[in-house]
């Protein structure tokens, strides 16, 4: 998938959320340690949000494609976006996936909260 087509879908992903009442903080975070598609509000916790886009489920959905080696890559990005912004210790965080499927004209949109833990 090219850059430009990744950043379609997660424009897409980001206005589903909206559609939803979830905020976004921030899109497209990067840091040494890697990148967070999106960073959101929802309710009181934090999501740091992968997107993923299939064409095909017959490769697996956009969710499996989440590698441990991507993961690990999520959590430092995140623990570094969490260093330098104030949050209170009770502050719930997760880790989302957004898997997208299907042609552009008619895409099926699963939200998969807490998709993986720290790793």
């Amino acid at each position: 998938m090219s850059r430009t087509s990744g950043k379609h879908w997660e424009l897409v992903a980001e206005r589903w959320l909206r559609a939803r009442d979830v905020g976004i903080l921030t899109r497209n975070f990067t840091c040494r340690s890697g990148e967070i598609d999106l960073i959101a509000r929802d309710g009181e916790d934090i999501a740091f949000v992968e997107v993923k886009y299939r064409t095909r489920s017959g490769y697996g959905s956009g969710a499996e494609h989440v590698t441990r080696t991507k993961q690990r890559r999520i959590v430092r990005a995140a623990r570094y976006f969490l260093q330098y912004h104030r949050h209170p210790p009770s502050q719930v965080f997760r880790f989302d996936v957004i898997s997208i499927s299907g042609r552009p004209d008619g895409a099926h949109i699963q939200w998969i909260k807490s998709a993986f833990e720290v790793v």
